[in-house]
């Protein structure tokens, strides 16, 4: 397969979307026809828009899919807000979104697991899956340095009517799983990794930092792993009064902005009542950080799945006096069919998450719910 800069596959060059004469950036409240292929985009500019681009045609081993059901993730809001994250930076016109599940609508040369009408969940981070790349040999392919992951700069993301994807990057809906569901297969791979690379077992006390959508499909995870008890915290009320709906055996903490991290740990060890000895971290936010790890009994461990600034200060001391082990998670690898058997067998449901839903035509209506606390979403949805 050809490549273009960087050692990436050319079927995935953003200019032949960019450079194609249908791209156009759609002007505010202009219509387009059902078949158009419309996507939402943001730029250098920290512009959220619709685009009209064309309808691709699948190649050998791709399948052509008309996308159902995308969330919002709080990646897309950052690189629309704030234009990157970490060296990752939007430099041009980029599409948005891969939270996604959908339909597919026609096959490549080649493809033969799948046929039009089959329904999809779709694993968006795309290694280049060669025996000369240690990390997908291995099978840790997150670590891909060729991974093509739609929505990250510079590649388009799939929050758009009509998409092009590798066939073996597909997998299949059960019958008891909705597109909507489908789509929240990418949230539950990001904490399910992070159960996974925790250690988390049964009966564990668990203590979760932040009540976003990765904070709390993360409860839904820990819970179904059977930790006990779990202590979950956040800035917001409203978040944790979530959470405790979402779980009601949940305890919760409100972080005070005016408390240190060492004066919220005790809080939160009161509220546990027992001692913690395992933190998924969902934030990346260094106070928050510093607040699990005085947390933590003595040989605890502090997981991080959120992401934070670039460079941080950790209480090194009392993470070495306490032999407190610090780990990190980057995105996810083998999950995807552990997330969808989870849902099919009812041992987590993520359909309360999904608080907001928006048709592709008001995505940016949509984008601009999910980037404003003010309006209490936990995950936005757009389907079509």
């Amino acid at each position: 397969m050809s490549t273009f800069e960087g050692g990436f596959p050319a079927v995935y060059n953003p200019r032949q979307v960019l450079d194609h004469p249908d791209f156009r950036v759609l002007k505010p409240g202009e219509k387009t026809s059902s078949t158009a292929n419309i996507a939402a985009f943001y730029n250098p500019a920290h512009e959220i828009h619709l685009v009209e681009k064309p309808v691709p045609k699948p190649g050998p081993g791709q399948v052509l899919v008309h996308v159902r059901a995308t969330g919002i993730c709080g990646s897309d809001v950052h690189f629309w807000k704030h234009g990157a994250i970490g060296p990752m930076i939007v430099t041009d016109e980029c599409g948005s979104g891969h939270e996604s599940a959908g339909e597919v609508i026609e096959v490549g040369e080649g493809v033969t697991q799948w046929k039009a009408g089959d329904r999809v969940a779709m694993e968006n981070g795309v290694p280049c899956s060669q025996p000369s790349c240690d990390a997908c040999r291995i099978g840790r392919y997150n670590g891909c340095p060729n991974v093509v992951f739609f929505s990250t700069p510079p590649f388009h993301g799939t929050l758009t009517r009509w998409h092009l994807h590798p066939a073996q990057w597909l997998h299949r809906l059960p019958d008891n799983v909705s597109f909507e569901e489908g789509s929240l297969c990418e949230p539950l791979a990001v904490a399910l990794a992070g159960i996974e690379r925790s250690g988390l077992r049964l009966g564990d006390p668990l203590l979760i930092c932040g009540a976003g959508p990765i904070g709390l499909v993360s409860l839904l995870s820990a819970r179904a792993a059977g930790a006990e008890p779990i202590v979950i915290t956040d800035l917001f009320q409203s978040r944790l009064d979530f959470a405790k709906k979402l779980v009601p055996g949940v305890r919760t903490a409100l972080i005070s902005r005016t408390a240190t991290p060492k004066e919220q740990a005790e809080v939160i060890k009161q509220v546990a009542d027992t001692p913690l000895t395992v933190a998924l971290e969902c934030t990346g936010v260094e106070s928050s950080i510093h607040t699990a790890v005085y947390s933590m009994d003595f040989g605890g461990k502090v997981f991080i799945i959120g992401v934070g600034k670039s460079e941080q200060t950790f209480p090194f001391m009392h993470l070495s006096a306490n032999e407190i082990d610090v780990s990190f998670q980057y995105r996810y690898a083998n999950q995807y069919p552990k997330a969808i058997r989870l849902i099919s067998g009812g041992l987590i449901d993520v359909k309360p998450l999904v608080t907001h839903r928006f048709p592709l035509e008001d995505a940016v209506s949509a984008f601009h719910v999910a980037a404003d606390p003010a309006q209490g979403a936990i995950k936005v949805q757009i389907q079509d």
